[in-house]
């Protein structure tokens, strides 16, 4: 079954690397959301009859709460001054905490949907929906939402009626990275009161809008597009945050003016992710995942009061800066603002929530609170029943997840216990009664969401090994022991057979199971792979032979341990970059003592430099990831690139070789052009660093970066990447090419 050319090798590597590429998808990617569930909804008048949601897009927690130094007078103010006026006043707030991916999509149907991303929908861009789903904006009675090409139409599109879903959106043009972003936020407050204008006394919106359960959805760019552009210090991330302040204000006068203060609006306020310093998202930092939430209104908590030198509870060291210790922190999951706002106008929860209802931001009857509770209970262990029954029927040897089996967690009985407290009027132990069951829900539909994985992982796991070995025995056979002693089984025919059932029985299973046809092709190549391999038994046993032969048998054990070791390391260097710097110590300790002692004497100064420039790089990984702009590192470090390249150049010509073999006219005119590339190559690292503070300069004056700069940029860029290329097509001797250049870099 092996291969009996290199190029077979290198086909079925390709195809099996391929093709198990596509595993991730199937283990990592495969979509949560399933169908078929019941609505649920607490049968009591809400405390709101309508909802107004802002998501100021990119918005960190801290850039909002956090008192802010006016360099420019010297003063301490506020960047948001109605918001945390509100919030000292008559709002609950806390940190919303999201999770990876800190995108835009998967922040907003978190928020708006209760469910974390859908992760099939990175096939989609995290933009359109790979899976329908249900939001707050489809249960509502009708929706009104004003933002950005980006977001509102995966909503809309979403809605089982899409005529409940109305969208004010500008262009995608519109949308320009290179200005400020502000004018984005502009166009929907100013849009917004176009709609109020249009809603006239006796109008049929004006009559829409009066009705109970509406939904109203203002989505903020302009802060994130300033963060990518400018950097979230920088004045134009601030004054966005100042300018959506002020239009959230003057949008909540004409609430108020329109409705009369009837007391029947609920006001939220939130973000779909925050930023880092460089101006970018989607990971997991802290300053990705905390974004802040802000709720007022009808139904919503107001702050309780304290006595003096009191701290109110749920702050830390990350909100001790904001001084708002006199005001209760009620931090919340993302996915727990969609129950929050369905609770607050009485609609049914979205049928694919995994939120838990927020209690303490809820200011309503203690018994509204325990039936809002016992909705989201039920939504919650709907998709956990769906889910249960779906493995239940294509499992073959199914396992029902063991904590929801236990006499006094069975969900009926559960659920008993939760309806005699409401009856019995003890809404506390009817409260945590729901919550105590929507947290079972959460990790029965966690553990069969990962049902499969075992199985999967292992199949891939066998396939790499399988690989492996496989992979080895040709190289052994074909290079290291080309004799030619038998290396077949005699049982080679029986072993195949045998490798044939064994696919056989994976596919009866994967066909109960309706798997996908993908893992038909994962369990394929490790039966392939191990059935080659015990195929190859007499050749194992030669290499076994050959290593026993050996006079120190210890070498290729300890190289292959190592070997295991560094990519270990590797592997945890993704979790802990301390790992490089551990990395770097050693090598500035290893190799001083590998080499023979006269190289020590002779070459002092050599390993010398050696240590000490290791030592200083394993620096580098120990520094935070995260850093502002500093121009004057990025100019002093190319100054160093190059001043260290042209001192390299000036004395290349007594370290660098000519081709072997070459006359001395040819050698002449390689060791030349070995240096010339060395020359033009500093020279390009020093025009990148003038050119540095130059378009920085242009960048801050916010302007168009001069089409000389851009030429000049993109001159280097395609120079620097095309030399080594250029320099590796020249022939040597035997008309060959010279690929050593390339090796080096």
């Amino acid at each position: 079954m092996l291969p009996a050319t290199r190029n077979g090798l290198l086909l079925i590597g390709v195809l099996f690397h391929l093709v198990y590429l596509l595993s991730i998808f199937d283990i990592y990617f495969r979509s949560p959301l399933v169908h078929g569930m019941t609505p649920h909804r607490a049968a009591l008048t809400p405390p709101a009859k309508r909802l107004v949601l802002f998501v100021a897009d990119g918005l960190r927690a801290d850039k909002i709460y956090e008192p802010y130094h006016n360099e420019t007078s010297g003063k301490t103010e506020e960047l948001a001054p109605f918001l945390l006026n509100k919030l000292r006043t008559e709002a609950s707030w806390g940190v919303s905490h999201t999770r990876v991916p800190t995108e835009s999509r998967p922040g907003h149907v978190a928020a708006i949907a209760g469910f974390y991303e859908d992760v099939s929908a990175v096939t989609k861009g995290w933009k359109m929906n790979p899976v329908e789903f249900d939001s707050v904006f489809n249960e509502s009675r009708h929706t009104w939402s004003f933002g950005s090409p980006d977001i509102l139409p995966m909503f809309a599109h979403g809605a089982s009626d899409r005529s409940r879903v109305d969208t004010y959106m500008y262009t995608s043009e519109f949308e320009d990275f290179s200005g400020n972003g502000d004018r984005l936020d502009t166009w929907v407050f100013d849009e917004a009161e176009k709609f109020f204008a249009r809603a006239t006394a006796g109008s049929a919106l004006h009559t829409q809008m009066h009705e109970d359960q509406v939904v109203f959805f203002f989505h903020l760019l302009g802060i994130d597009t300033n963060g990518h552009g400018f950097k979230p210090y920088s004045q134009e991330y601030l004054g966005n945050i100042r300018h959506v302040d002020r239009g959230i204000r003057r949008l909540v006068d004409h609430f108020e003016e329109f409705y009369g203060n009837d007391g029947q609006t609920a006001f939220v306020f939130t973000a779909d992710h925050g930023m880092n310093d460089r101006g970018a998202h989607g990971d997991g930092h802290p300053d990705n995942t905390r974004t802040p939430l802000i709720a007022w209104g009808a139904g919503v908590a107001k702050p309780a009061p304290l006595a003096a030198g009191q701290t109110a509870p749920g702050h830390d060291g990350f909100s001790q800066p904001w001084g708002l210790g006199s005001y209760e922190r009620k931090d919340v999951n993302q996915a727990d603002i969609a129950p929050l706002m369905t609770s607050l106008i009485g609609l049914n929860y979205p049928l694919n929530s995994v939120g838990t209802l927020p209690l303490a931001y809820l200011d309503t009857s203690r018994k509204y609170r325990a039936h809002s509770a016992l909705a989201n209970a039920l939504q919650v262990l709907e998709q956990y029943r769906v889910k249960h029954d779906q493995k239940q029927h294509t499992e073959m040897f199914f396992k029902p997840y063991a904590p929801m089996h236990q006499p006094t967690n069975m969900p009926e009985h559960m659920l008993a216990r939760i309806q005699q407290a409401i009856s019995a009027e003890k809404f506390d132990d009817a409260e945590a009664e729901c919550l105590q069951l929507i947290a079972l829900c959460l990790e029965g539909l966690r553990y069969f969401q990962r049902y499969d994985w075992l199985l999967l992982r292992s199949i891939v796991s066998a396939g790499y090994l399988g690989w492996i070995a496989y992979s080895l025995l040709y190289i052994f056979g074909e290079y290291i022991l080309p004799d030619s002693s038998p290396r077949r089984s005699q049982r080679s025919g029986t072993i195949a057979v045998l490798g044939l059932v064994v696919f056989a029985a994976f596919s009866a299973m994967f066909y109960r199971q309706g798997s996908p046809a993908m893992y038909y092709a994962y369990a394929a190549f490790p039966v392939y792979f191990w059935a080659g391999v015990l195929q190859q038994v007499p050749l194992v046993r030669q290499i076994a032979a050959s290593y026993t032969q050996l006079a120190v048998r210890w070498r290729p054990a300890a190289f292959v341990g190592v070997y295991v070791v560094i990519l270990e390391a590797l592997v945890y260097a993704y979790f802990d970059r301390r790992v490089y710097s551990a990395a770097f110590a050693l090598l500035a300790l290893v190799w001083p003592l590998a080499v023979s002692p006269r190289f020590r004497r002779e070459h002092t100064a050599l390993l010398g430099l050696w240590s000490g420039v290791c030592l200083l790089t394993s620096v580098f990984t120990l520094l935070p990831v995260e850093r502002n702009d500093h121009l004057g590192l990025v100019i002093v470090g190319g100054a160093l690139i190059t001043l260290s390249g042209v001192a390299a150049w000036h004395y290349s010509a007594a370290f660098t070789l000519p081709p072997p073999g070459a006359g001395v006219k040819e050698a002449r005119q390689a060791v030349a052009l070995d240096r010339l590339m060395l020359l033009v190559q500093t020279l390009l690292v020093g025009v990148a660093t003038v050119l540095g503070p130059l378009t920085s300069k242009e960048t801050e004056r916010r302007g168009h970066l001069p089409r000389l700069y851009q030429l000049s940029c993109w001159t280097v860029l395609v120079a620097a990447t095309v030399l080594p290329f250029v320099h590796g097509s020249r022939r040597g001797r035997g008309g060959a090419h010279d690929q050593h250049y390339l090796y080096r870099l």
